[in-house]
């Protein structure tokens, strides 16, 4: 008994592809049919069709066609363990980055509960996009999965812990303590402690943060109120100096 051959417009409504997708296929020689008919007519293989299930297969877990391609070239165990492990950090960042956009559309909505005004919610947004852009993607993946690695309440703990530390300082600003105090001392140990948990260290991370503090410095003081006043934040400069020096 011969074997069963699939024309291209029966394979389609048997595997729920379109035709113009396996035309495509074979175009770029992912899914080439082995036979034609004399009139140029596509007539696919079992071996043919496996191949597409494969291609499916792979294609459902989000590999590009070019990935697919050369790890169906290869054929080997290591070269699909390779991809799959490629694949799996791609989508652990993917999620990383999913679970920072629903924290921002939760925290959209919390601001939402407490103004009457959409357009300071759409401003909040705007602020938050103009803050990302000073990081590259890598930046913005290994932030979120910093924040990953910290937890929930470890967040939390930094966020309450900042209006503590500023307030602090501006009060030794405002009464003129010399920066080599050893309470403002200290203060700048938790302020620079407090940086290190956001960056984790990564000088690239810390480069960003400050051209961008630099650069929408005041912006971000007057729509937030921050307290990180031009004059403190030279302050806390000079303690800092004085704190690595020592």
């Amino acid at each position: 008994m011969s074997e069963k051959r699939w024309g291209v417009g029966e394979l389609a409504g048997a595997t729920g592809l379109t035709v113009r997708t396996l035309h495509h296929y074979d175009e770029i020689g992912l899914v080439s049919p082995s036979e034609r008919t004399h009139a140029g007519h596509r007539r696919y293989t079992e071996a043919d069709i496996r191949r597409l299930y494969r291609v499916r297969a792979l294609r459902s877990i989000g590999l590009g066609l070019d990935t697919i391609a050369a790890t169906l070239a290869e054929g080997d165990r290591e070269a699909l363990r390779a991809v799959l492990v490629d694949q799996l950090a791609h989508l652990d960042s993917q999620a990383r980055r999913m679970n920072d956009l629903r924290a921002q559309v939760q925290h959209l909505l919390e601001r939402m509960n407490t103004v009457a005004d959409p357009g300071e919610v759409l401003t909040i947004l705007e602020t938050m996009q103009m803050i990302e852009s000073y990081y590259t993607p890598e930046q913005l993946d290994y932030l979120a999965k910093r924040r990953e690695e910290l937890g929930e309440n470890a967040i939390k703990e930094v966020e309450q812990a900042w209006p503590q530390v500023i307030s602090a300082m501006q009060e030794h600003l405002a009464a003129g303590t010399p920066v080599d105090d050893p309470d403002v001392q200290a203060l700048t140990a938790r302020w620079f402690g407090l940086v290190e948990a956001f960056t984790g260290g990564d000088d690239g991370v810390r480069e960003s943060l400050g051209k961008m503090w630099d650069e929408q410095g005041d912006k971000l003081n007057q729509q937030f109120d921050t307290g990180l006043s031009p004059e403190l934040m030279a302050y806390v400069g000079r303690a800092n100096e004085v704190r690595t020096r020592s």
